[in-house]
């Protein structure tokens, strides 16, 4: 069977989260959004495992459920550089096992959903080992608090300890990331890192899994390769929406070259800001090889339906009008990754035209991309050719973009055709 998950998110426990991010709640949004696997995030915080236990019912080790959505139990640590890891658990005596190691080398285990531990990332990696918790680095290439804003390698960061996947975050994709060689042996993980449960936030970037079933086991062995377990598909914002695109100022989101930013010394001329080093910028200054691995399954770039929506009605991705046609959607095909993905154009028009317009420009690679860098998300607006079209003339309409916005992955229905 094949089952989406999105494997990174973060509980009310957390700084700068949703009061909402509950565990019923998740659920909700979880089927929604069309994933069948969730990860409870936070679940080295003793009040967010107690949630978990109180409001599912367990399935398995590591393996619990509410409403039909599976929860698996992950966290997220911040280790003595501010580097994040990812950590995936087999059960909940490998999470109170681990707790009880890692109390004595961090202050806000008991209170934080993301503890910050006085270890290196060797460190937590060797007691992750231990115990059998799958790990590796979370959202690998933003300036804040990655891997690749504090190392310059792998090794540098873990010191020969074994990691079993690598996270990409929102502004790298899984071509982006095999530009590094060292990557090719690892399992690509894209999550959303939600701190909402939201429809534009949780499940914005997931993982399409080939499984027996629904359950930590069988993830695992999808994570490491192994009984004909895998990840098929890797999905997720371009990564040109991510906040950290592109190297820009902080404050002002002024975007610079790599050598604009060096010879201002970092500084933004036009405010004073910091400037952030882009995550495309950081990649090229570590790239040593243009192959792919043979084995890497394809990335598709999607775009919240909400943002969609959004972009064609001129609201505002959160109001009530937009909330509305989104309903709408989800009543008539069951969840946002199908009407993203799978649900033919002429179907959606039947809903909405404009936003079917929008979804198909979207599946083709026909939408203009604005980068987004130094913390603000880019943007994505509609070719007016597309906008005035009719749906039966979608296919002959010709659309030039400019250069520098031309997706360089295959388009969502490229892939979808050619799966079948």
């Amino acid at each position: 069977m094949q089952v989406d998950a999105d494997l990174h998110i973060h509980s009310r426990y957390s700084k700068a989260v949703s009061k909402s991010m509950t565990i019923p709640n998740l659920a909700e949004n979880a089927r929604f959004k069309g994933l069948g696997i969730v990860g409870t995030g936070d679940i080295l915080n003793p009040k967010w495992e107690e949630e978990l236990l109180k409001y599912t019912k367990k399935v398995d080790d590591g393996t619990y459920e509410r409403s039909g959505v599976r929860f698996i139990l992950t966290a997220e640590v911040e280790d003595s550089r501010r580097v994040h890891h990812l950590l995936i658990f087999p059960s909940v005596d490998a999470v109170r096992e681990m707790r009880e190691i890692l109390r004595k080398h961090s202050s806000d285990i008991e209170t934080e959903g993301r503890p910050h531990l006085g270890l290196s990332a060797a460190e937590i990696a060797e007691i992750a080992n231990d115990l059998g918790v799958l790990i590796g680095p979370a959202h690998a290439f933003t300036p804040w608090t990655s891997l690749y804003k504090e190392y310059d390698s792998l090794k540098d960061a873990y010191d020969g300890a074994e990691i079993q996947f690598l996270e990409l975050g929102l502004s790298a994709d899984s071509e982006m990331a095999d530009r590094i060689k060292a990557h090719h042996r690892l399992t690509y993980l894209s999550n959303s890192d939600a701190h909402s449960p939201m429809p534009h936030r949780l499940g914005r970037e997931f993982n399409r899994f080939e499984v027996k079933e629904p359950t930590f086991e069988e993830i695992r062995k999808a994570i490491l390769k192994r009984g004909g377990r895998k990840i098929v598909l890797n999905a997720g914002l371009d990564p040109r929406l991510g906040k950290y695109h592109r190297t820009a100022c902080s404050r002002c989101y002024t975007q610079y070259s790599l050598g604009e930013a060096k010879a201002f010394k970092w500084k933004c001329p036009r405010c004073g800001g910091r400037i952030k080093k882009g995550v495309r910028d950081r990649i090229l200054e570590l790239a040593d090889t243009g192959e792919r691995p043979k084995d890497r399954p394809p990335y598709l770039h999607l775009a919240p339906l909400a943002e969609i929506i959004s972009m064609v009605i001129d609201k505002g991705v959160e109001t009530k009008a937009v909330r509305l046609i989104w309903e709408r959607f989800l009543r008539e095909f069951g969840s946002e990754i199908k009407v993203l993905v799978d649900v033919p154009v002429q179907e959606l028009a039947k809903i909405h035209e404009d936003v079917a317009r929008a979804i198909w420009a979207h599946r083709n690679g026909k939408l203009i991309v604005i980068p987004g860098g130094g913390g603000k998300y880019g943007e994505i607006r509609l070719p007016e050719e597309i906008r005035s079209a009719r749906i039966d003339e979608l296919e002959s309409v010709e659309v030039s973009l400019p250069p520098e916005e031309k997706p360089k992955q295959r388009s969502i229905t490229e892939f979808v055709r050619g799966a079948r």
